[in-house]
């Protein structure tokens, strides 16, 4: 593998990273990267969570300096000490995890510190016209006057995504873009590309999922261990050539086989649940060992209903575990105390709290367990996370450092840790694996399937249709606040979900 711009026979032009090395203290983050990236393509950057992608996009994006090497912008030295810098020259981040104002409006959001003014006063006649054009070109929807924490999160993506393509750009890094977006809007965001890529600005394009990868991309590179182990035209390989080149070995099959659905005893009854202004009348029984999928699009209710059924939400209805009445719940505590749990979506806003330690994160809802006469047991609880470590494969650089520090798939498997510490009976999991690599994917998947074949019952809540079809038994498909329908067994699969989801034949 070459490491300088002028030994390498990559075509020449755009935005360069050219021997980009990163250090934090004594981690080398980054080593020694040169890559091109080209106007006119599609350029997808991947590899498993810690692998150094982040890292590089920052220092494209001007949030972070090299340690060393060099950027080349059209061919000459370039160096951005802010984010402000980069988006001069032309180069956008849209990133991840959501940076918006949740309590401006969608416009002010778009045009925040950019506004068009009238006189000295902004002028929100002008930005929401402006705003609105802008949404209806990813196809969207979207009221630029509502407040934008009133949005549910696949929508405040694309909003995200719509402030980055409202200034001038010449390369638009997309991270993880598709990661809490429906298959409609993600089709729209591929749209998008596709007209960039025809307008000949540079797209960088970071995704675990390696089918949009091979459907999208010009050329692909995989990084490992910080170093750059692989650059080929994306026609040379396929999404289980990518997965092998990122994880440096043989992966079994992904999804692990399933248990044989069996008549065990019903675990949990839900009958007529309704979530005032999202879900109305869904009813369904759960079974010990069972993995019970529920599909839909964005805004079909699913993690509405699970937030109503764990008392999260207001709501009404009978729920029945174990033959003995129990809800609605008053909250996640009473649902704990029947065996319930429920693992969050977001679990950078709601599942762990970020700026803390691992231990303080995986014991926080079993504290009473690590309590000593008022005090907490540290040494117990180490000994907790000791064992959550080895069980989970978490990988941290050390336990002491605060859980916003780990890789994405790493702050999953602390969250399902944190959930399972409790020893419940039902599992509810919504998005199990989004913005999470394909390593980390296959040892949730094989967590699954274990913890059905030791009787717990698992609810998993999914956007992505492979993931419902390799591991349920039965999947629940919702549609507008209702259950539509429910597939099983060999009739698991995309046409009918499908189906289902959109109402149509």
């Amino acid at each position: 593998m070459p490491n300088r711009l002028e030994n390498t026979t990559l075509p020449f032009a755009g935005l360069a990273a050219d021997n980009i090395s990163k250090s934090f203290a004594e981690n080398l983050v980054l080593k020694s990267v040169t890559l091109n990236f080209a106007p006119g393509q599609v350029h997808a950057l991947i590899g498993e969570n810690g692998a150094g992608k982040s890292t590089l996009m920052k220092i494209l994006g001007g949030y972070q300096l090299p340690s060393s090497g060099q950027l080349l912008l059209d061919g000459r030295p370039a160096a951005f000490a802010s984010p402000k810098q980069a988006e001069a020259q032309g180069i956008v981040l849209v990133h991840q995890e959501i940076h918006l104002a949740p309590h401006l409006t969608v416009a002010q959001n778009i045009f925040l510190g950019r506004e068009l003014r009238k006189g000295i006063w902004a002028d929100d006649k002008r930005m929401n016209e402006a705003s609105s054009q802008l949404l209806s070109n990813l196809n969207l929807t979207i009221d630029p006057r509502v407040v934008v924490e009133s949005l549910p999160i696949a929508k405040r993506q694309m909003v995200q995504i719509a402030r980055a393509l409202s200034g001038p750009h010449k390369t638009v890094i997309f991270d993880e873009p598709t990661a809490s977006l429906t298959p409609h809007e993600s089709e729209a965001l591929f749209a998008v590309i596709d007209s960039l890529r025809q307008k000949n600005k540079a797209i960088i394009f970071i995704s675990h999922k390696l089918d949009e990868v091979k459907r999208l991309s010009d050329v692909v590179s995989v990084l490992r261990d910080g170093k750059l182990v692989a650059h080929q035209p994306a026609q040379t390989l396929q999404p289980v050539d990518m997965a092998h080149l990122m994880v440096g070995r043989e992966l079994g099959q992904l999804y692990p086989p399933k248990l044989p659905a069996d008549d065990g005893e019903s675990v949990l009854q839900v009958h007529s649940l309704s979530v005032p202004g999202f879900v109305r009348g869904v009813s369904f029984n759960l079974k010990s060992g069972e993995v019970l999928g529920f599909a839909g699009l964005i805004g079909a209710g699913r993690s509405e209903s699970f937030e109503g059924l764990m008392g999260l939400r207001a709501a009404t209805g009978d729920i029945v575990v174990r033959d003995q009445k129990s809800g609605p719940f008053s909250g996640p505590k009473a649902a704990a105390k029947s065996g319930l749990a429920y693992v969050t979506e977001d679990r950078k806003g709601k599942g762990l709290l970020l700026e803390s330690p691992l231990a303080n994160n995986l014991t926080l809802s079993t504290l009473g367990k690590f309590t000593r006469g008022g005090l907490i047991d540290r040494r117990a609880e180490n000994l907790a996370l000791d064992q959550a470590i080895t069980d989970f494969d978490i990988r941290a650089k050390s336990k002491m450092i605060d859980a916003g520090r780990l890789s994405g798939g790493n702050q999953q498997k602390l969250l399902l840790a944190k959930t399972l510490l409790a020893n419940p009976s039902v599992i509810i999991i919504d998005e199990p694996t989004r913005g999470v690599d394909i390593g980390a994917k296959q040892q949730i998947y094989e967590l699954i399937v274990k913890l059905a074949k030791a009787g717990k019952s698992i609810v998993i809540i999914s956007s992505e249709m492979q993931e419902l079809i390799g591991l349920c038994h039965r999947v629940l498909v919702m549609r507008q606040g209702r259950i539509a329908g429910e597939v099983a067994g060999k009739e698991i699969n995309e046409r009918n979900i499908v189906t289902l989801a959109t109402g149509t034949a």
